[in-house]
């Protein structure tokens, strides 16, 4: 089946001469949820802009459903839903108007049913006769989104779609996100809450200096990259960490009442036997134990730091 959207060599070069895009090169499957992270000025909310027509790439070519952005923009913006970062609404206009007529900007007969359960889905419902001036700054966040499922579009870009807006909104929006992802949308999201990239995401994208460093699937990155820590509380404190512990991974915390042995998961062997035997040769005893893996902020962190 091919690519729901293709990205090849795509560029953008605004007339100061800054390069927002440099050679991004992604296909993305339908019914696929991507997350895109970065740090602010990374080039996300250029790169969804440029997919959904609202900018003119440099270079470069990008495919919607099979037709060019450009030279099939009918097709493509009709297929494609966003959530933009600003509140954009129309402040005079009710929730239910404002819904229904973005469906009517599409060319979409009325579907009374369909605006109900999208504004039921996003806890509107009981807000639909009220004007958008009168919602607080959560609520119009789901109008927006509202407003870019109106369509029913295959594609829906979410920039930023939780920011600043309540932990409810937040997993109502996950739990939305899965419930169209399961009708076959494809779903491409940036945020800055990493959680929310970990939560629901299949495939992890992320963008510094206007190149897609890397775009991999979840699990698979987390294995990768990621790290675990065996944490051992000790009965008595260390003074300093004994020199036959040089040779691992490990660090003395809580003012000596801590070992930390990191260990890479890809190894064959983690090491730990050979650990826990050399603390027993030094009569070094641990109340407890526990293990933690790093989480995928722990990685993005790591990435975004390191990368050229």
């Amino acid at each position: 089946m091919p690519a729901i959207i293709q990205i090849n060599k795509l560029s953008k070069i605004y007339a100061g001469g800054f390069q927002a895009l440099d050679t991004i090169n992604l296909s993305i499957d339908k019914a696929e949820i991507i997350a895109l992270l970065g740090p602010n000025g990374a080039g996300k909310t250029t790169l969804i802009s440029t997919i959904c027509g609202i900018i003119n790439p440099s270079s470069g070519s990008v495919t919607v459903d099979g037709h060019d952005i450009i030279d099939g923009y009918r097709h493509t913006r009709k297929v494609i839903g966003l959530v933009p970062q600003e509140l954009t609404t129309d402040s005079f206009e009710t929730v239910w108007d404002t819904v229904s007529f973005s469906r009517g900007l599409f060319g979409k007969k009325p579907n009374p049913q369909f605006i109900e359960q999208t504004l039921k889905d996003l806890s509107l419902w009981d807000k639909k006769d009220n004007k958008i001036m009168e919602l607080s700054g959560g609520m119009k966040r789901r109008v927006m989104i509202a407003k870019a499922l109106s369509h029913e579009p295959t594609v829906l870009f979410l920039d930023e779609p939780t920011a600043g807006v309540d932990v409810e909104l937040r997993k109502d929006m996950w739990n939305l996100v899965r419930k169209l992802r399961s009708n076959g949308v494809t779903i491409i999201l940036t945020t800055h809450y990493i959680e929310e990239a970990e939560e629901i995401a299949d495939r992890i994208g992320v963008i510094k200096n206007g190149q897609l460093i890397l775009i991999e699937d979840k699990v698979s990155l987390m294995k990768k990259l990621g790290k675990k820590q065996l944490i051992l509380d000790l009965k008595e404190n260390l003074t300093d960490l004994p020199s036959e512990l040089e040779n691992f991974d490990i660090q003395l915390k809580s003012q000596g009442m801590r070992l930390i042995y990191t260990y890479d998961t890809t190894e064959e062997h983690s090491g730990i036997a050979a650990l826990l035997q050399q603390l027993s040769k030094l009569g070094i005893q641990f109340n407890d134990l526990k293990t933690d893996q790093s989480s995928l902020e722990d990685i993005f962190v790591s990435l975004v730091r390191d990368a050229v």
